[in-house]
């Protein structure tokens, strides 16, 4: 015996009818509450969350990383008043400026990339994809936000990029930290300070 209770409706599946215990009563009920209307509907199997924009937002950062692993930092020094001084001019050579144009050319870049990128997550098929607009902030929280839109529609698909750009960024950081700590030494050593 089912219990008596409210139950989707034989003649109207969208509304509940009353089952007293032994028999279907006159009372309907409110409609069945259907899912959250603004769920994103899941893509087929087959279509890719992956596109040529994403990767080459992913590798962009890998620019200035290898140009941050040939900047070649010759430290040179001065007398000033009788004091041996750093010259500026060791820090601000051609390499530095290449640095901050790579690092200009992928943010600008990035922002650009991220229209093309949404623009093509909708022709694939994504509802409400992430915007691009959060590409301002950088390329790490547009590939982040890009991925938790598309796992919901697309479980376990396109995760690839992220580890690239992390890859990239992380290349930029360790090589600026080993030419950061070599450049010191060497200043160090020409202005005769001990190691």
């Amino acid at each position: 015996m089912t219990a008596p209770g409210w139950y989707p409706d034989a003649r109207d599946p969208h509304s509940l009818r009353w089952w007293n215990g032994t028999e279907w009563v006159d009372h309907v009920g409110p409609p069945v509450a259907a899912g959250p209307a603004n769920r994103r509907p899941m893509l087929p199997k087959d279509a890719s969350v992956v596109n040529p924009y994403i990767w080459i937002i992913a590798c962009l950062p890998f620019l200035p990383g290898v140009l941050m692993l040939t900047w070649h930092l010759e430290v040179r020094t001065y007398t000033r008043n009788g004091t041996l001084t750093l010259d500026p001019a060791t820090i601000f050579s051609t390499g530095y400026f290449l640095i901050w144009g790579g690092l200009v050319f992928t943010y600008c870049s990035t922002v650009v990339l991220a229209r093309f990128d949404t623009r093509r997550l909708v022709q694939s098929g994504v509802v409400r994809p992430f915007h691009w607009a959060w590409s301002f902030l950088g390329g790490i929280p547009y590939v982040i936000g890009r991925i938790v839109v598309t796992h919901k529609v697309a479980p376990r698909r396109g995760l690839w990029p992220l580890v690239v750009i992390f890859s990239a960024w992380g290349l930029y950081y360790v090589a600026g930290t080993i030419k950061s700590l070599a450049f010191m030494r060497a200043a160090f050593d020409q202005l005769g300070y001990p190691a």
